[in-house]
Parts: structure tokens; sequence; C-alpha cells
């Protein structure tokens, strides 16, 4: 986490591709740290933001922030305005399920 900041929730990430993230930014009213490299963006979000969700593909969810299958550590592309680096988990999710036309877990037909 970036100096000054603390994580008193804990610290889960959403990976998505760079493309995509470059998308569901200007779709936010809020956003938290954001770590980037060439390929994926690394949303921070509160522990626990998969609780009855299903993140929609191609995101990926991940417990710790940490992220498997990455070597190089990513850089800091966005920087959260104020002493906590989330990015609130709900919005992003909304947003990443418009953009992949994914219907939001609580909007699914249940069947008996």
């Amino acid at each position: 986490m970036p100096d000054g900041m603390t994580a008193p929730l804990g610290c889960d990430a959403v990976a998505v591709p760079a493309l995509l993230g470059q998308q569901v930014l200007p779709r936010l009213p809020r956003v938290g740290c954001v770590y980037a490299d060439e390929t994926h963006w690394w949303w921070i979000v509160p522990s626990d933001s998969d609780y009855a969700l299903e993140w929609p593909a191609p995101a990926r969810y991940a417990t710790g922030a940490v992220v498997p299958g990455t070597s190089d550590l990513p850089a800091l592309l966005h920087r959260s305005d104020g002493t906590v680096p989330y990015t609130p988990p709900i919005p992003l999710y909304l947003a990443l399920c418009r953009l992949t036309n994914t219907t939001p877990t609580w909007s699914r037909t249940v069947s008996a």
C-alpha cells in the first residue's frame, strides 16, 4: 500500500484485462488504489468483497490481494484520495457486469 494508507478491512484485489480496466475507470463514482502492468489492472477492494458475488469473467478475484501467475510487481496507476486504498466493490462489480454483459448475481432467475 502507498505510504500513509491503512487497510482496516483487509485487502483483496480484482484483476481485469487492461483494456477493460480503461473502460471501467470512468464509470466509477470513486476509485481507490489501482495497480497496473501492460496486461492487467488490479483494483484494491476490502476483504471478502466476493461474498455472495460471482465476479464476471474475465475478472479474477484474488484473496489477500495476491494475484497468482504474476512475477513482476505492478505499478500504482491510481492512488486513492483518502487514507484507505479501497474502490467500493459494488459499483466496481456493477460496472464490470455491464461491460461484460453479465447479469448481476442477485438479478438471476432462481430455479426450483
